[in-house]
């Protein structure tokens, strides 16, 4: 097999662990050395009751909104645990805030039944107003304990009756030290971030590291999976190199070989 844009190319991955090859795998696709090196990963939120309860009240709703495939993987899991599988989704419908959530969501057997265009959840509200979702429409938002509120902000200000329940948190994952390694030398060419939590957590990472982000991020090509990602890295003080379009994983990876696959080696 010939040598890809990204050869001789080193490309740090932050996402979470179970979720890194989606990513990595692209990449490699294309030549990369990839190192994974996760700072964020998903535990349970602090309680499942109003989560349990919206399940088990599923028929009340007309809509599941999910905005990323860590909450359709929680939501998903959680229905078996309550005894209700995917199967008891069938008599509401299901949206997916981008292409990636939606095949996580036919993978486990229920595809979704809108997914916009614009692979934000400003789209998505803009796509369930265009499908008639209204004054009277009960909607049902399964996220993280952290997760953005434009979607309950947005479908509130269309007249929903909005259910925001918390399936999973976000928190700081500790780093193997020879990725850490690898950032202190300089043997890193571009960072990946794929939400804002990874951005966030990547800078506190490089600081209780003893070295110093802007340093750090000054010899890399940031990679941005999209706008919000771009705009929690634009507020820590940096600027995307490459943001992905459409948000995902395939296009970021193109993005990066796009930007470094045209540089020369030094």
């Amino acid at each position: 097999m010939g040598a890809g844009p990204l050869t001789g190319r080193t490309v740090l991955v932050t996402r979470s662990a179970e979720q890194a090859e989606g990513l990595a795998g692209p990449l490699a696709e294309l030549g990369a050395e990839v190192v994974v090196m996760p700072v964020i990963r998903q535990v349970d939120p602090p309680d499942w009751g109003p989560a349990d309860d919206a399940i088990r009240h599923l028929a009340a709703y007309d809509w599941v909104v999910f905005g990323s495939t860590n909450a359709v993987e929680r939501f998903f899991a959680r229905c078996v645990f309550c005894d209700r599988s995917s199967e008891g989704l069938t008599g509401v419908r299901l949206a997916a805030v981008g292409s990636g959530t939606a095949a996580r969501m036919a993978e486990l057997g229920r595809p979704a039944d809108l997914v916009p265009r614009d692979f934000r959840a400003e789209g998505l509200v803009d796509a369930l107003a265009a499908a008639g979702a209204g004054a009277g429409t009960r909607v049902l938002v399964p996220r993280a304990l952290e997760g953005r509120d434009t979607l309950r902000v947005g479908l509130a200000a269309l007249g929903c009756e909005v259910d925001v329940v918390t399936v999973y948190r976000t928190v700081a994952a500790v780093p193997e030290p020879e990725a850490v390694d690898r950032l202190r030398d300089g043997r890193v060419d571009a960072v990946t971030f794929t939400s804002p939590s990874t951005a966030r957590n990547f800078v506190e990472v490089l600081r209780a590291a003893g070295l110093d982000p802007d340093s750090v991020m000054s010899g890399v090509l940031k990679a941005s999976v999209g706008p919000v990602t771009t705009e929690a890295l634009r507020a820590l003080g940096y600027c995307a190199d490459v943001e992905a379009q459409p948000s995902t994983m395939e296009a970021l990876a193109a993005e990066i070989a796009a930007a470094l696959g045209s540089v020369e080696d030094a």
